[in-house]
């Protein structure tokens, strides 16, 4: 199913809910309920002790405890995340969400709190320089993730393989189920280490994107609050802190300088 489909179909559901909370509400209510897709190393994942983790999981802890609202996370699949928004089940999504102007039709987005790039990744023996290089070959997506719509758009003779989320694309890419997987350099990385013999690699980065919070529409009271403290931890580099933690690279400048 593509994108716009998934969140038509969400949006035409929620037509018939009542009026959805702002934080006054949420906070009413006793939680922040945050959507986070745990089968996104390095952004959200389950560590050796079944505990989640990763860059989200921690943007999502520092942010409920300094808005003093309990955390819930709600555990939700690349494809759900926009439709389990627009449903009710979470109040914000913190999940490796580019904003687009698809999404933006939908949902609201914060300020980016960070960066995310889609690239190729293959073993080291196959050649690929750019997208061209995709037509007639096999190429493993994340479902309804922006590589999805790249490629297919882009590489329209390639032959597009779409798994639920980015565990399932990674264990493709590690088993050899695929020789080329378009999605971010850091699941790449994990690629490699997962299975060395394969020897995987980036091979070329498709596009940048920024990522956002998402939130229901009309919600002014947490998107104020949700936007002042991304300003407030890219200027004191905690955001930074967190992102290095897991990807081993800073948040880009321009992040940081168009939060000031």
């Amino acid at each position: 199913m593509q994108l716009s489909r998934i969140v038509l179909a969400a949006a035409i559901g929620a037509l018939s809910l009542p009026a959805l909370a702002d934080l006054a509400e949420i906070k009413a209510a006793g939680k922040l309920r945050v959507g986070i897709d745990f089968g996104a190393p390095f952004y959200g994942f389950v560590d050796d002790k079944m505990q989640p983790t990763g860059s989200d999981v921690d943007a999502a802890r520092l942010l409920a405890k300094d808005l003093g609202i309990p955390l819930e996370i709600v555990n939700t699949t690349n494809s759900a995340r926009i439709p389990n928004l627009l449903s009710n089940k979470v109040d914000l999504v913190i999940s490796s969400l580019s904003i687009t102007p698809e999404r933006q039709k939908a949902v609201d987005f914060s300020i980016p709190y960070g960066a995310i790039q889609a690239a190729v990744g293959a073993p080291k023996s196959l050649k690929l320089a750019n997208i061209d290089d995709l037509a007639g070959k096999t190429v493993a997506v994340t479902r309804g993730g922006p590589q999805d719509k790249i490629v297919t758009e882009r590489a329209p003779q390639a032959k597009v393989v779409r798994f639920d989320d980015e565990a399932a694309s990674i264990t493709a890419a590690a088993t050899g189920q695929a020789d080329i997987v378009a999605i971010t350099p850091p699941i790449i990385m994990a690629i490699a280490k997962r299975n060395p013999a394969r020897e995987f690699e980036v091979k070329f980065v498709l596009q940048s994107y920024q990522l956002g919070m998402a939130m229901r529409k009309n919600q002014p009271e947490l998107m104020n609050a949700v936007n002042g403290w991304i300003k407030t931890n890219l200027a004191n580099g905690k955001l930074n802190e967190i992102h290095l933690k897991y990807a081993g690279v800073a948040i880009p400048d321009d992040i940081v300088a168009g939060a000031k």
